[in-house]
């Protein structure tokens, strides 16, 4: 629990940054929840103010210095360039702020553990912001891969968009460890890794086609010892496609719009079981709100969020193992 909460019912949170994600999902997010954004900060102090006029936030924060001594808050959402999740998030932490974190939640695995450690000695909640992991489909498909699937033996997971015409994007920004690994890459591994484990090592091909400096696509494979796999892909260089199958040796299950799923439309999984198909249709939810709402409970009780800092360790011990494979052309033992 926050050092400022004064109600578990309802938070009150701070912005650190006025990103994309924050102004199109996470901001109305909150505020269609029980909870409530209190300020939002940026280091252009107009941006942040026309920020907050457009998205009806009390206060606004010319630093993001100056928001973490916003007396008003009880927790900060983070969705800052990746290269700054770590030091922010842990300056929040010292703040008695409990932090949701876009992911990843840092640079590399060591700085993972780092953040984590940090955070459990302010004894704050820390959660990695992984959206899709909170939608019900992700829940059941991930329930029908555990229990109607025998022996599942491969996943296939995709995230890829087009990242055209934008050479300063921060996604392709080295310094702020950009990429499309850390920025989409991330999401296919995570599932791989909720249906599969920790593999035992990685291998991965990635290309450079802005001569950025970060990977804007990337192939990759999870092995594990026991013949099981996983192919992982992320890029900036193709359309939009985002999906995961998993096989195993009585059927398969599927699914598509599978990250970043659309709060407006119903969705739908399909499945094949020992020869019989069939689809199961979701109603439309707004993910990035269960989201709010799962932080905000574990807040409340003092208990681990689903994405905790021990899973974005794991996560990212993967992707540094792929980073590195890419970069050297040899597999890496995890």
């Amino acid at each position: 629990m926050s050092a400022h909460s004064t109600d578990s019912a309802s938070l009150e949170f701070g912005v650190l940054g006025t990103a994309g994600i924050a102004g199109t999902a996470v901001v109305p997010a909150i505020a269609a929840s029980d909870h409530a954004v209190g300020a939002v900060a940026s280091r252009d102090a107009d941006r942040a103010a026309a920020f907050a006029a457009r998205h009806s936030i009390p206060r606004s924060h010319g630093s993001y210095e100056a928001l973490l001594d916003d007396d008003g808050l009880d927790a900060v959402y983070v969705p800052l360039p990746n290269g700054l999740h770590a030091e922010w998030t842990k300056r929040a932490a010292d703040a008695g702020l409990d932090v949701l974190c876009e992911k990843p939640l840092a640079a590399d695995a060591a700085e993972a553990r780092d953040v984590v450690d940090h955070c459990e000695r302010r004894g704050v909640t820390l959660m990695e912001a992984f959206m899709y992991r909170y939608h019900p489909r992700t829940e059941r498909a991930l329930e029908f891969a555990a229990t109607a699937l025998d022996d599942v033996r491969t996943v296939t997971a995709t995230f890829r968009f087009p990242l055209y015409d934008r050479p300063n994007d921060v996604r392709l920004d080295p310094e702020l460890a950009g990429g499309s690994l850390m920025d989409v890459g991330c999401y296919p591994v995570s599932l791989a890794r909720a249906v599969l484990g920790v593999p035992d090592r990685a291998y991965a091909h990635a290309g450079d086609t802005r001569d950025a400096g970060v990977d804007t696509e990337l192939a990759g494979v999870l092995a594990y010892d026991d013949g099981r796999s996983a192919r992982v892909a992320s890029g900036f260089d193709t359309r939009h496609v985002e999906r995961y199958r998993v096989d195993a040796t009585n059927g398969w299950v599927e699914v598509e719009n599978a990250f970043d799923a659309p709060a407006d439309e119903r969705l739908e999984l399909t499945y094949e079981v020992d020869g019989r198909r069939g689809a199961e249709t979701f109603p439309a939810v707004d993910q990035y709100r269960l989201q709010v709402e799962h932080f905000a409970d574990r807040v409340a009780s003092e208990t681990t969020p689903l994405t905790d800092g021990v899973a974005a360790v794991e996560n990212m011990r993967v992707l540094d193992a792929l980073a590195e494979s890419a970069a050297t052309g040899a597999p890496v033992d995890l």
